[in-house]
This record gives C-alpha cells, structure tokens and sequence, in this order.
C-alpha cells in the first residue's frame, strides 16, 4: 500500500470547515483508497494546540477524531521519541535560514526514514527538502 504523510495542514483543513482549503481536503479524503496515511504525534499535537482556543464543542470535537484515526488501518501514527526529537532538532539546526518548525523538521526526517516522498499539506518548506507536496494554496 503507498504510503503518504499526512502534514498538521491537512488535519486542520479535513476538521475546519472554515479553512481555505477544507472542501479539496474533505473531498480528496472521500476518495482514499489503497493510500495509508501517515504522520507523527508531534504533527497531531500541532492539531491539538491550532484549535486550543476554539470553544469546548470544537475541541470536544477534535479531540474524538484524534483518537478515532488512532484506531484505524489506513492511518499510522508514529510516536514521538527521544530519538526522533533530536533527529528533527539535527535537521533544524542545519536548516537555520529556513522558516521550518521544529515539528517540520521531524515530519521531514521521518519521511525521509519512512522512504515517503509524498505530503498531505500546502506548505513549501516540504517542496524545498525535496518532497511532492499534493496541495497548492
């Protein structure tokens, strides 16, 4: 099965039906088949922090998809660790004229681990490391 990593944009996108980009996101997400999804605690921890702010419903909300995809098969999440922090913290201070965020950086790392080119997002930093990212804003 191809595997293709699901960036914090895409989550947010998938679960805000105020972003930009939620129809491309909640459409392509209908017509998965045969593509595991993959992302990091890190990245879900992203999601969880971006709607920290929204009212109790919403989060209440996002907090049931959270643990919902972790039961899945077509959804991988792989845990944070020591290892993958300093790793992601390798790459950051390499990339220092960058804009990459720390979390970037370990996603960026995985995938390059995980041999996976392709990235649920719209975020350019991805395209500059190499990657095909799959959404343009």
């Amino acid at each position: 099965m191809k595997q293709v990593f699901a960036d914090t944009f895409y989550w947010v996108a998938l679960l805000n039906p105020r972003d930009d980009l939620h129809q491309e996101v909640f459409r392509f997400s209908q017509t998965i088949t045969n593509l595991r999804r993959v992302t990091t605690e890190e990245v879900l921890i992203e999601v969880l922090n971006f709607f920290s702010n929204y009212d109790s419903l919403v989060k209440q909300k996002v907090l049931r998809f959270t643990r919902r995809i972790s039961n899945e098969l077509s959804i991988h999440i792989i845990p944070q660790t020591h290892a993958s922090f300093r790793s992601g913290l390798e790459l950051y201070e390499r990339r220092l004229d960058k804009g990459y965020s720390l979390t970037d950086c370990i996603s960026m790392q995985t995938m390059k681990e995980l041999k996976i080119t392709d990235i649920l997002t719209h975020d350019r930093h991805f395209a500059q490391e190499g990657f095909n990212i799959l959404f343009s804003k």
